[in-house]
């Protein structure tokens, strides 16, 4: 039996499942990056939970778009536009980890910027990433956009098959910085499309 997903802006109440989604979006790197910002005692999800409830800055629930199924929720988008010009000033001062997606981003000035697509294991491969990135675009068209990005990880083969059937394709690679406990390696792949 085919699912079929709702959609529907995040709440505040959605930060701790938004705070899971964007670490499962960024492959473990947001919870590193978070433990770094605890206060004792504090743990990383915490940190990760805090940041959703902002109500400015890349990640903030007013940013997210969450696809329930029944009463769950199965996956979220984060999608906002990209700076133009983009200001790369103070990317030294910015984790490692994080220079080369800034870089990468400064590829893609005024872009609808897909920041987060991810869905929790059990509603994977059910075409929920299809239908998010399609209110992705249907959001920058509104905005008045004229380019998506995106930018994914070169060993998450998923993610880019999922996105080259959508039609963004490569138009620039920075080597990815990751966590020591991280498996992966490769580049970081910024991904475009025009909007129709």
């Amino acid at each position: 039996m085919a699912i079929k997903p709702t959609f529907r802006p995040a709440t505040l109440a959605d930060a701790s499942a938004l705070a899971v989604l964007v670490d499962i979006a960024g492959e473990g790197a947001p919870n590193w990056l978070w433990r770094g910002l605890a206060a004792p005692g504090q743990s990383a999800l915490e940190v990760g939970r805090e940041r959703a409830r902002r109500e400015e800055g890349g990640f903030s629930y007013r940013h997210a778009t969450l696809a329930e199924v029944g009463d769950e929720i199965a996956a979220c988008l984060i999608v906002y536009p990209l700076d133009d010009p983009y200001d790369l000033s103070g990317l030294d001062d910015m984790p490692p980890l994080v220079r080369p997606l800034l870089r990468l981003e400064a590829q893609a000035p005024g872009s609808w910027y897909v920041n987060a697509l991810a869905a929790f294991p059990e509603f994977r491969g059910q075409g929920i990433g299809t239908k998010l990135l399609n209110v992705a675009e249907a959001k920058g068209r509104e905005a008045g956009a004229k380019t998506m990005s995106i930018i994914v990880g070169s060993w998450n083969v998923g993610a880019i098959a999922l996105y080259a059937n959508a039609g963004y394709i490569a138009k620039a690679t920075e080597r990815a910085v990751l966590p020591p406990d991280v498996p992966q390696s490769g580049d970081w792949i910024l991904l475009t499309r025009p909007i129709a």
